[in-house]
């Protein structure tokens, strides 16, 4: 299909895993209403951003995949006939957890998974505690909607990573993502995070020629070490090829937003604007290298 109606699931979470994962398929349920054949939901949708903080008893919110929470979406998937983009903390072996997007097929069967390759350590996000890097590599993953070049949050910084996503292919690069501002940080300082945010993802739909889709979570939550906490931005968007915004969300809001998406425009944007062509492979031998002295 040239033509893809996507759907975007922006929710506020609370402690209540059960309640988080009714909200996120509430979300689903409206963009499957308006068409959607695709819906992509934020990081980590079922849970808090638990990240906030190192605790072992935080292992307890992850599961196997499949498991509970991948089996429910997929009824879901395979009832409404919609592929889904979910985020889970993934319990892959007793003290081996990684933070996995799992994309489930029309019919409700596992079209494959994705694991977050770019892990970060920073106040408040401190997710190398709880989350082993990837190890499948940036492969897109094969759908009845097209090559859907998942990535997670943090990937968003590394060009690398959405370049190789379209280097294997992919029809759209896909973000589910958690970030936010500490309510204590200057306006000035929290709109330029916003801004560089938002910029990254708009710069690699235009180096690449793909649409971008966004899906970041909103609202407050405290910080279990009683902490100023985060505040989510919410602020899902969908770029186009060339970096145009084709929708995007309210910061502070709830929201399912349904977009079409015309993912033959990447073909005619790339003839346009050959960048795939005009690259050095011959140069750059180095980005291979922790740093150039």
């Amino acid at each position: 299909m040239s033509v893809l109606r996507t759907g975007l699931v922006q929710q506020r979470c609370g402690e209540d895993k059960a309640a988080n994962l009714v909200e996120s398929i509430e979300g689903i349920r409206e963009a499957a209403r308006l068409g959607a054949k695709l819906v992509v939901l934020q990081e980590l949708h079922a849970t808090p951003y638990f990240c906030q903080v190192e605790n072992p008893d935080y292992f307890d919110l992850a599961e196997s995949i499949p498991g509970p929470s991948s089996d429910i979406l997929a009824a879901v998937a395979a009832e409404l006939g919609v592929v889904i983009v979910a985020s889970l903390f993934e319990r892959r072996a007793a003290g081996l957890y990684h933070n996995t997007a799992v994309v489930l097929e029309a019919d409700g069967s596992i079209a494959g998974i994705y694991r977050k390759m770019h892990i970060p350590d920073d106040p408040a996000y401190y997710e190398k505690f709880y989350f082993t890097p990837g190890d499948i590599g940036f492969e897109p993953i094969e759908t009845s909607v097209g090559r859907l070049g998942v990535l997670v949050c943090w990937d968003q910084w590394y060009p690398e990573a959405a370049r190789l996503m379209a280097m294997a292919g992919a029809d759209m690069l896909i973000y589910p993502t958690a970030i936010g501002w500490s309510p204590d940080e200057a306006e000035d300082e929290q709109l330029r995070q916003r801004g560089a945010w938002e910029i990254s993802m708009r710069g690699h739909a235009v180096a690449n020629g793909l649409p971008v889709i966004c899906v970041n979570r909103t609202g407050f939550e405290p910080s279990p070490a009683g902490e100023s906490g985060l505040e989510f931005w919410g602020g899902s968007f969908v770029a186009g090829p060339q970096g145009e915004i084709l929708a995007g969300a309210d910061a502070d809001e709830q929201a399912v937003m349904v977009v079409d998406v015309d993912l033959g425009r990447s073909e005619k944007v790339r003839r346009m604007w050959p960048f795939l062509r005009d690259r050095r492979i011959d140069m750059y031998e180095e980005l291979v290298l922790r740093y150039r002295d």
